[in-house]
């Protein structure tokens, strides 16, 4: 099997994982999947390719990324399984939602070990192998809310605008090596961190409390208007079959590619205001008296 390409997902037990997975898998590829729950998440994705449990190019390991000790092994498993690993994917993912004066700070420290800390150190475990193989591409998934810092996503937002940053100076450190690096940037898709497993900190009657309805209903708009994951995973299929320059940033998904292109050519004062109004948020000063 050395002339199969193998790609290392992680939170590949749902979501855009999944989906990412299975698609990558019909298109040939040796897919290994890092997640916590392995034998769960293979079931998943033999469930919508129609896999046999001893294929080898569907294959498994444990990997919780708030973990060190975890992602040593995950890392050491990896590169005994298949050596040093064509594509590396950092899909996993966690989100939280509460204004910031309302979330409590453990979600600091669970959202930015599992969505900046804990692929940092996957890739330098994983980084010396790919080095020597003087090949290989490296693909950080980001959001919309890394463009710009979005009420009630603040910590969410702050992980993934610094996982692009933190992807931007790695392209610049791993190119003489031979090895590229890709942004891609999610839209708003039908998965679990859109849904009733994100964790919602609100005091309805705090200050806070007079925006909290109208902003649940406009995200509950939104994700009536998400896309299936399916459309992520042959964006993220295209990028690692085209992908050949040190650095990419793509949007998958017209919303992500809107998101892009406003963020980089429109004002600050004028992004703010947009996102007020979209987000049904009172004008400048208007709570004054609620303080």
């Amino acid at each position: 099997m050395s002339d199969v390409r193998t790609v290392v997902i992680t939170g590949a037990s749902r979501g855009l994982g999944l989906a990412s997975a299975a698609e990558l898998y019909r298109r040939g590829w040796r897919v290994v999947g890092a997640m916590r729950s392995v034998d769960h998440g293979l079931d998943r994705i033999r469930e919508l390719t129609g896999v046999r449990r001893d294929d080898p190019r569907l294959l498994g390991v444990h990997l919780d990324l708030v973990d060190p000790e975890s992602i040593s092994a995950a890392a050491t498993s990896i590169l005994e399984m298949v050596g040093a690993p064509d594509a590396l994917v950092h899909n996993a993912a966690v989100a939280s939602a509460g204004f910031v004066e309302e979330t409590p700070s453990s979600e600091w420290t669970r959202l930015f070990a599992t969505n900046l800390f804990g692929p940092a150190a996957l890739t330098n475990a994983i980084l010396p192998a790919m080095r020597a193989a003087g090949h290989g591409r490296i693909v950080v998934v980001s959001s919309t809310v890394a463009v710009r810092g979005m009420p009630l996503a603040s910590i969410y937002s702050a992980t993934k605008a610094g996982a692009e940053r933190w992807a931007e100076s790695l392209a610049g450190e791993v190119a003489p090596f031979g090895l590229g690096v890709t942004i891609l940037m999610a839209g708003t898709y039908d998965t679990e961190i859109t849904g009733d497993e994100t964790p919602v900190f609100q005091h309805v009657d705090g200050p806070y409390g007079l925006m909290h309805l109208k902003m649940e209903r406009r995200g509950r708009i939104a994700v009536k208007m998400a896309n299936p994951p399916v459309r992520f995973a042959r964006s993220l299929a295209r990028t690692l079959e085209r992908d050949r320059v040190p650095i990419a940033h793509r949007g998958a998904g017209i919303d992500a590619r809107i998101f892009r292109t406003v963020g980089r050519f429109t004002p600050t004062a004028v992004i703010h205001q947009l996102v007020r109004v979209g987000l049904a948020q009172p004008r400048f000063g208007a709570l004054r008296d609620h303080r």
